[in-house]
Formats: structure tokens, sequence, C-alpha cells
């Protein structure tokens, strides 16, 4: 894996609970995807930084920030993001 998607959601955030589905889908089809749920993780919250969900922090091998889309995305406008 060169790259992969850290999702940062809430259980409470309504375009959450509209992408969550979505992204266990995309995982499930081998897209590179880590779940967080920022009410129980502070440390990755803070590492990338995070104001606001659903948020997808593309990250390299080393786990460092490429690049990251804030908002609720379709399931083409994340592959299209993912791989552009």
């Amino acid at each position: 894996m060169d790259k992969g998607i850290i999702y940062f959601s809430a259980p409470w955030c309504g375009p959450c609970k509209t992408m969550s589905p979505m992204m266990d889908a995309l995982k499930d089809q081998g897209l590179p995807i880590q779940k967080v749920n920022i009410d129980y993780d502070a440390t990755t919250v803070a590492k990338y930084n995070i104001k606001s969900v659903p948020t997808c922090v593309l990250v390299d091998r080393q786990m460092n920030e490429i690049k990251r889309k804030t908002g609720l995305m379709d399931q083409s406008q994340l592959k299209s993001w993912y791989e552009g």
C-alpha cells in the first residue's frame, strides 16, 4: 500500500451516518481505509488537527498527510479524490 485513507467520523454526525456504510463497503472492496471515531481517539484527532467531521485524510506509508477533504462525499467522489 502506497497510500491510505483515515476516515474521521462520529456516531452523532448526520453526514457521517450517510458516509459510514459506503466507507465500510469500499474497505471490504480493498480500499485501505482506517476509521477513527473522534470521540474515542483524541491522539489521532490531535495529530491530524481534525476540526470537523466527516473528514478524510489521505496518508502515505509513514502516515504523513498528503491531502484532506472535509464534508460528505459519494462513492465516485471519494474514489476520484483518492486516485487523484
